[in-house]
């Protein structure tokens, strides 16, 4: 069994011994899902509370410990005023970290975010038109495709981060 460099122990009661990459004494019940020990007025508090594990909105595992609002920012396509319309339309409040979220504020959340064209969607969508721009040949399109600034900026000098780095020509001989 193959274990990763950074995997010292799988529990407190298993111990995994590693040498040359590989695991000498793998864990008797890897899927058991071992918790640590830990005296048990430390677990009581999150034993009585009811919460998700992972908040997914359009796909996409928004991170627990940001506010909501902030966190709506992590879908493609949901930016801060969008985020905010959403927040008012459940009526959820913006300062609230998604991990004080309960599961009904989360199904409210998708329920709002499935109005809008986001994600993989909106990626196809901003592609197609951007194959449209190429294929009827128009300026846009040829200056897309050959990775030049589009809305006409100059490229005698700056533009680098659309031209890539700069690439070396030989000087003249005298």
């Amino acid at each position: 069994m193959k274990v990763r460099a950074s995997v010292k122990k799988m529990c407190d009661k298993c111990r995994v011994i590693r040498r040359h990459g590989r695991a000498a004494e793998p864990c008797p019940r890897p899927t058991a899902g071992h918790l640590p020990t830990l005296p048990s007025p430390v677990w009581a508090p999150l034993l009585n509370r009811t919460f998700f594990s992972v908040a997914r909105i359009a796909g996409v595992d928004i991170p627990r410990d940001k506010r909501i609002e902030i966190a709506l920012t992590y879908v493609y396509g949901i930016g801060l005023t969008t985020a905010k319309k959403i927040l008012s339309k459940t009526g959820v409040n913006p300062d609230t970290r998604v991990k004080d979220l309960d599961d009904a504020d989360v199904q409210k959340l998708r329920g709002a975010a499935e109005s809008y064209t986001l994600e993989g969607d909106l990626r196809r969508q901003e592609g197609m038109a951007l194959k449209r721009l190429q294929d009827i040949g128009c300026v846009r399109g040829r200056r897309h495709r050959a990775g030049l600034p589009v809305r006409g900026q100059r490229t005698r000098t700056n533009a680098r981060t659309r031209r890539g780095a700069r690439k070396t020509v030989a000087g003249k001989k005298k």
